[in-house]
Order: C-alpha cells, then structure tokens, then sequence
C-alpha cells in the first residue's frame, strides 16, 4: 500500500527536515482544530477560545515528535487527538475544576463515527437518522480531508456542523445553542452539509 503524503512527511520530520516537519503540522491544524471546538463545552467557551487548545497540542507535538513511535497516519492522528484531550481536561480543570468536567461529553472525531479505541480504524459519519443525499461517510483517509474543507465554510455552517455531527446535539439543543428556531437550525444544517459535500467533491 502506497504511503500517504502524511507518513511521508513523517519520516522527513524524524529524519530531522524542519521544512517537512512544519508542512505536517500545518496539515493537521484545522483537523485539531475542528475537534478541539467540538471539545469545548458551553461555559468553557466564556473562558478560552478553541484557538488556545490547537496552538498548545501543536506546540507539544512540534516539542514530544521524537517521542511518537507510530507510523501510520491513523496512529499520528490519534497521538495528536490524546495530545489535544490531555491539554483539554487540563485547561478544564484550572478554569472550572476537575469535579465539575463532564468528560462523557468531549467528542472526537472518531468517536462521532462511533469508535473511540485510537487503536482501531478511524471514521466520522455526517449523517442523520433519515436517508438524505446529503449523508457523507468518510474513512480515516480522509479525516484530514474532511476537516479541511468544514474549515472552508461559513461560520454557521461549522457550526451547526460541529454541534450537530461532532458534539451529537439535537436540533432543539442545536437552536438553543445557536439561538435560531428547531426548524432554521435543520435547513441550516442541511445546506451546509450540502455545501460540505460540493467542497469534497471538487477536491
């Protein structure tokens, strides 16, 4: 199987290119970024922006790189998700306290795919219950993919995204959050899953 262009600049980090080493990390910030969002529960939102948590887990994986012992491009993602979900529960704890996080809610990516063990394969789905030609199902190739182009949409869209497939709101949670009606929120919803999929297919 040929190497993706993410295991590439894997090894052109270790082998201690600095060039590359930048160019993977900057292919990864607006896949840490899009989790680290969706991680970031309502009154941390009052505290620090999610802009806070990216250029710190960057930071530490610029800093620990020598000590990932993965390979693949699954396991350098799921090493920079546990980087990003331990610089969560901390900032968690010196804003709130660590009595008052609700761990249950902290969504990943892969566990919006329903699969949380970093040691298997990787997904996220943006679907709803019903069938709609907007249902998008991606596999952890395209994780990175997938973020780059949620990153290209309009504020609401990412978040109305973010909230309904990330985070697993419901539309009235969604509204509440978003201040909008039930109803906006779903057409919101759907065309920016609409759009989300004209990016993917232009790629």
């Amino acid at each position: 199987m040929a190497q993706s262009q993410i295991e590439v600049l894997i090894q052109r980090a270790r082998s201690g290119d600095c060039s590359a080493e930048n160019e993977l990390l900057q292919k990864c910030r607006a896949y840490v970024s899009l989790i680290a969002r969706a991680q970031i529960e309502g009154w941390m939102h009052t505290k620090f922006d999610a802009s806070d948590l990216v250029q710190q887990t960057l930071l530490e994986a610029h800093q620990g790189l020598a000590r990932f012992k993965g390979q693949t491009e699954a396991e350098w993602l799921g090493w920079l998700r546990g980087i990003l979900n331990h610089n969560t529960l901390d900032f968690a704890r010196k804003y709130q306290g660590a009595a008052k996080r609700n761990v249950s809610r902290e969504v990943s990516i892969d566990q919006a795919g329903g699969n949380s063990d970093d040691s298997a394969q990787h997904g996220w789905e943006l679907k709803d219950e019903t069938e709609t030609p907007s249902r998008i199902l991606l596999n952890r190739e395209q994780e990175l993919l997938m973020a780059d182009a949620v990153s290209q949409l309009p504020t609401d869209y990412q978040e109305v995204i973010m909230l309904r497939n990330l985070q697993r709101l419901s539309f009235k949670q969604v509204a509440e959050r978003m201040n909008r009606s039930p109803g906006a929120v779903q057409m919101l919803w759907l065309r920016a899953l609409n759009q989300l999929q004209e990016h993917l297919e232009s790629v």
